[in-house]
């Protein structure tokens, strides 16, 4: 047998008094700075001039939960670089993005935009304060009932185009999902150029008090864009005018 002494069996480790000074310490810094990590609070503490060790400063931290954590960035594949080729006709492949701007209140709203890379026209323009995988799905199958379905669809690796619903959704349906490089905006140039346009026309132009104002100067003005503004790209042409005379021809 082996014998132990019953002052060892029974003891329990006492509180020192310096550990109730590091956690009120402590506890004073993450009042005034939610966000700050070990780190943050032990450059403090020297500051400060608390000659605490390192290791009990942290041993007290972990005790109080104040561990930040730190949410690993997903891995984006690097992708295959693909050229900007022009469809000869509609409906081979689509472009989309997302924009970001702000209304009065200083409440952020995005727009899900898609355009024909045949004749840039704007298909749509969303206006949304959210648009996860089931908006942008929605938004696309309303596109199709009244444009017909697209062979490809091109966009950046955003979560939303990334998803599993959404990757599911375009199998089903035949449709070629075709990423550009990380970092590449240049690889979804058609895209990019309307946004820039609209964003001149509309975003920069106006003060938005809500998204139901932000959704009806977007419809009017892709009207506007669809039937009256001629493109360079297109020979002079307005994006409605160059796929009439493009079915004429055919």
């Amino acid at each position: 047998m082996m014998s132990v002494s019953k002052t060892a069996y029974y003891y329990k480790a006492k509180l020192k008094p310096e550990d109730e000074k590091i956690k009120s310490y402590l506890l004073s810094l993450i009042n005034e700075h939610k966000r700050w990590g070990f780190n943050k609070m032990r450059q403090k503490a020297l500051l400060d001039n608390k000659t605490w060790n390192h290791k009990r400063l942290y041993r007290v931290y972990c005790e109080l939960g104040l561990n930040i954590r730190i949410k690993p960035r997903k891995r984006i594949p690097k992708r295959e670089a693909r050229s900007l080729a022009y469809p000869l006709r509609s409906n081979i492949c689509w472009s989309m993005d997302f924009m970001t701007d702000v209304l009065e209140t200083g409440q952020s709203f995005r727009t899900f935009n898609v355009i024909d890379d045949h004749n840039r026209e704007g298909l749509l323009v969303n206006a949304s304060f959210s648009h996860p995988s089931i908006s942008v799905i929605n938004c696309l199958e309303k596109a199709i009932s009244t444009e017909g379905k697209p062979l490809q669809i091109r966009s950046d690796n955003g979560p939303e185009f990334a998803s599993k619903e959404f990757k599911s959704w375009a199998q089903r349906n035949d449709i070629e999902l075709l990423f550009i490089q990380p970092g590449k905006p240049a690889q979804n140039g058609f895209i990019e150029r309307f946004n820039r346009t609209f964003r001149e026309d509309i975003l920069d132009m106006y003060l938005f008090s809500s998204l139901p104002e932000v959704q009806k100067l977007a419809d009017e003005w892709l009207k506007r864009y669809n039937n009256d503004r001629p493109h360079e790209s297109l020979n002079g042409l307005t994006p409605n005018l160059f796929k009439r005379r493009k079915k004429i021809a055919a």
